[in-house]
């Protein structure tokens, strides 16, 4: 599996790794930021947080992933990532011609 994705990406096992150390810390930070952020304005947490968090961790996530890949070297590859992924989504409009 993960030779698969090293060769969908045409990326080295060093930078591949990077990849992947940054999508799991971006998520974490985007969990404990979005936690923390939700915290402060609901107290409890009830069936509404849960239907605001998920949507909320959507649109969290890309900053967060993108922030933490600057220290990595990775911001290239998140870049065209997210705009691949919003293209995929059609929230991103397809510039290709």
């Amino acid at each position: 599996m993960f030779k698969k994705l090293k060769e969908k990406w045409k990326v080295d096992w060093l930078q591949f790794i990077l990849i992947f150390t940054t999508f799991a810390l971006g998520g974490s930070l985007c969990a404990k930021v979005g936690s923390y952020l939700l915290g402060l304005v609901m107290t409890e947490k009830n069936v509404l947080y849960w239907i605001i968090y998920i949507p909320f961790l959507s649109v969290l996530w890309p900053a967060c992933v993108l922030l933490v890949s600057i220290p990595f070297g990775q911001f290239k590859f998140f870049i065209n990532y997210l705009k691949s992924m919003g293209k995929k989504l059609g929230i991103v409009k397809n510039t290709d011609q």
